[in-house]
């Protein structure tokens, strides 16, 4: 049973789409604040996450950024907020699908399993190169071999393995380690922590083939 983690603050939607989405064959968990979201995320696995953006304390966009840097979990928006800026805001922060409320629960369920079919189900297995990670564990591995990575490491890892191929600027690199760590992190720890992953998972850190620089832009990960 797939299980989902619903964090919203409206009690008669979560009722409602509960009972319809546990009546699909799902799991729902819910919650109605970014602080219980996220402590309910290191607790309990899930495989995909439907969040608003406006919630009881926080918002829908900083738990998707942690989320995204710290679970390799597909998230959909739900919103009153139709706007472009939330739309385009959503998508940049990591959101896999975003749908406007009012929202068809037929519709709905279509959009989660077509998400849940393209990114797997969320969760397992995820390689770069002869890296592989286990998200649910927490571990990275190349070769079979622990790499040993730093908390900060791992998250940056993660940040590289949550947007294949797409180019990654060190703001939002900063943003995505920084905001979740609670930990300093400025430019220049952020070219140690580039170097030190690559020390590790690349055969040559010298010329990275894995996690490689983009001129006057920014890093992006080559899913080989």
């Amino acid at each position: 049973m797939q299980s989902i983690l619903l964090v919203e603050d409206d009690k008669h939607i979560v009722d409602n789409l509960t009972e319809y989405l546990e009546g699909e064959g799902f799991r729902v968990c819910s919650t109605s604040g970014q602080a219980l979201a996220l402590e309910r995320l290191e607790q309990e696995q899930f495989d995909l996450i439907l969040l608003d953006i406006s919630l009881a304390d926080g918002n829908g966009f900083a738990v998707c950024s942690a989320v995204k840097a710290l679970y390799h979990l597909p998230v959909i928006f739900l919103t009153a907020s139709g706007d472009e800026y939330s739309t385009v805001t959503g998508f940049e922060v990591g959101a896999d699908d975003y749908i406007p409320k009012p929202f068809r629960p037929r519709e709905l369920l279509m959009r989660i399993k077509n998400v849940l079919r393209r990114t797997g189900s969320g969760g397992g297995l995820v390689r770069l190169g002869r890296v592989e990670v286990d998200t649910v564990r927490g571990t990275a591995t190349k070769d079979g071999r622990d790499l040993n990575l730093s908390a900060l490491e791992y998250r940056l890892l993660l940040m590289f393995l949550n947007h294949p191929g797409a180019v990654l600027t060190r703001s939002q690199l900063l943003e995505g380690i920084w905001d979740i760590a609670g930990d300093f992190v400025n430019d220049n720890t952020l070219t140690v922590y580039i170097k030190r992953l690559r020390e590790k998972i690349e055969d040559d850190p010298q010329s990275p083939t894995l996690i490689k620089t983009v001129r006057g832009l920014g890093y992006k990960a080559e899913m080989r």
